[in-house]
């Protein structure tokens, strides 16, 4: 049967229980035990002389009538069957049952605990209330929803069906809170800053613009977790701060690349590089071992070990071996000769070496599987990190390597406020030159930053880290992603 006339069918349904006095939308109903408690405390209740009934509530997954009695299958998360007998129930109750409830509807049910003559374990009903008439049938559990647009598109159903992506969910709340328990247990403070900003900082990226009707000005969302906020925050005395929250980018998509996810970000003053490896790489272990168990993983082609040791790759080494230019002292002509030579297509704002080696860069890192920190980054492509007293034109910068990918960064934090603005100003030319990925001069960060910030520590991991666990897409791991209205597409 096509699916308006299901629904024309099932429209019937809701106005007969509607004329039986049946609310097919109550605000409350029986409910006083989930499916997996019941199921955990079975044999106690089944074995007691007098059994208290139970209420369970949830989504009608099967129907079956067999020899007057109708099989079910109820699901909160956790499937149980329900037994459905005229003798329990009475015959209009059982009648109304077997006429007007739908897989799909959610009912309340309350019985007893009662093993079949199959040994399945099951609620032996002896009420029952609707909790919500559906109007639409859900698609076949054997075959799932297979295009993956409607997947997205209706991800309620893909979690209803699918039991992997029900877990996906459960393990992405697990990442997040184990990485906010990890901070706040060494006296990080949680705190928020703005979304909407007037100069978007702390990142390479395009942002989003939008317009502010009160104040008439166009402003923008933030394209990091609040770096240059958290940062003031160093300035004003807070010692360890962190941020969880939404970022923005204007971007492409990829199996890596979303425009809106979730990022974390965290400074410590009073710490360099050196110190936020350590943390960081105690971090990724934790987070392994309390929501994955295992310290093992597959990411795509790479098999990566988080509790091997994690070595340091030089940048400057890789380019230099890889592509035949040393890329503290190329031109932007050479830098473009090479990348010609390499086959790295470029664009009319990419043909500046920081562009360029950048580009290189991401080509490179796709052979190594970490895990890995990557090292001896140049001055021009970090311009919110320490210079490295050693190499003057390279900067204290680490970014984690996993799986060929780069799955977080830190670094010291600039504090001399006089080299920030120098590199801001050499930023902004770059975008007035037509990279809109360059970072723009914020002259309000420079004046905090003449008030004097302590040496610090800053790190950022996205989701991308979660994707990384799963072995899957970004895309995949978050759990209603963007989609283009039906009606654009």
């Amino acid at each position: 049967m096509a699916e308006d006339a299901l629904r024309a069918e099932r429209l019937k349904k809701l106005a007969e229980l509607r004329e039986l006095g049946i609310d097919p939308y109550p605000s409350h109903i029986p409910h006083t035990s989930t499916v997996a408690h019941f199921l955990d405390t079975f044999a106690e209740r089944e074995q007691s002389d007098i059994q208290e009934p139970v209420s369970l509530a949830g989504r009608i997954m099967s129907l079956r009538e067999h020899g007057g009695i109708v099989f079910a299958d109820l699901f909160d998360g956790t499937r149980i069957q329900l037994v459905v007998r005229r003798e329990d129930i009475g015959d209009e109750s059982y009648d109304t049952f077997l006429k007007l409830v739908d897989q799909g509807d959610i009912i309340s049910a309350a019985g007893i605990a009662f093993t079949t003559r199959r040994g399945e374990r099951s609620l032996k009903v002896s009420s029952w209330t609707m909790a919500a008439k559906s109007l639409l049938p859900l698609p076949s559990e054997w075959f799932g929803i297979k295009d993956e647009d409607t997947r997205y598109r209706q991800r309620y159903l893909d979690i209803i069906l699918e039991g992997a992506v029900r877990e996906t969910v459960v393990r992405r709340a697990a990442f997040w809170r184990t990485i906010r328990d990890f901070l706040l247990a060494r006296n990080f403070l949680e705190v928020e800053t703005p979304i909407l900003e007037t100069e978007p900082g702390g990142a390479d990226a395009r942002p989003f613009i939008t317009h502010h009707n009160a104040l008439d000005i166009d402003v923008y969302l933030r394209i990091s977790a609040g770096e240059l906020w958290q940062k003031r925050l160093l300035v004003a005395g807070f010692e360890k701060v962190f941020e969880i929250g939404r970022i923005f980018r204007n971007e492409g998509m990829s199996h890596e690349h979303l425009q809106d996810y979730t990022q974390l970000e965290f400074y410590q003053a009073f710490s360099n590089m050196e110190e936020g490896m350590k943390l960081v790489q105690d971090l990724y272990r934790t987070i392994a071992e309390k929501v994955y168990g295992t310290m093992e993983f597959t990411y795509r082609d790479h098999t990566v070990n988080l509790a091997a040791p994690w070595p340091r790759i030089d940048f400057c080494e890789q380019i230099r071996t890889s592509f035949g230019i040393d890329p503290l002292a190329c031109t932007d002509a050479e830098a473009v000769e090479a990348a010609e030579k390499a086959g790295i297509p470029l664009d009319a704002a990419a043909r500046n070496t920081p562009r360029i080696v950048d580009l290189m860069w991401k080509q490179v890192r796709k052979t190594m599987s970490g895990p890995a920190f990557l090292v001896g980054v140049p001055v021009y492509l970090e311009p919110l990190a320490k210079r490295s007293p050693e190499s003057p034109k390279t900067v204290e910068r680490f970014q984690v390597i996993l799986g060929g990918s780069e799955i977080g960064k830190g670094f010291s934090e600039l504090n001399d406020p006089l080299d920030q603005l120098e590199r801001f100003e050499h930023q902004q030319a770059l975008r007035e030159a037509g990279d809109e990925e360059a970072q723009r001069l914020d002259r309000d960060y420079v004046e905090a930053l003449e008030y004097g910030m302590p040496p610090a520590f800053g790190f950022g991991v996205s989701e991308r880290l979660f994707s990384f666990f799963e072995n899957k897409n970004v895309r995949e791991c978050q759990i209603f992603p963007l989609m283009k209205p039906r009606s654009e597409e």
